[in-house]
C-alpha cells in the first residue's frame, strides 16, 4: 500500500529539507510525518471541552468550574505566625 506524494513547490521542498536536516538526520519522510502529526494534534485539541454535542457536559447548580478543587490551607500557611505573637 505504498503511495507517492510529489511536491513541486521549491519553497516547500526547501522547508522539508531544512526540517529533515535539523530534526530527523536528513529523513524527509519522517520530517513530513512529524509535521502532519503535529498539525493533527493541534486540530484535535481545538473545540469544546464537552465533546461534539453542545450541552453534553452537565454541571450541578452552584458548581464553580474555575474555583480551587480543595479549600484546605497548606502546612506552610498554618506555620506562619505574625510578628510579635511568639
Amino acid at each position: 500500500m505504498a503511495s507517492v506524494v510529489t511536491i513541486n513547490r521549491p519553497d516547500v521542498v526547501a522547508l522539508i529539507e531544512e526540517a529533515a536536516n535539523k530534526l530527523t538526520d536528513g529523513n524527509k519522510t519522517e520530517a513530513v510525518a512529524l509535521a502532519v502529526r503535529r498539525l493533527l494534534e493541534q486540530n484535535a485539541h481545538a473545540g469544546s471541552l464537552f465533546g461534539t454535542y453542545r450541552g453534553s457536559g452537565l454541571v450541578r447548580v452552584r458548581v464553580d468550574l474555575i474555583a480551587p478543587a480543595l479549600d484546605v490551607k497548606s502546612d506552610a500557611d498554618r506555620a506562619c505566625v505574625p510578628a510579635g505573637h511568639i
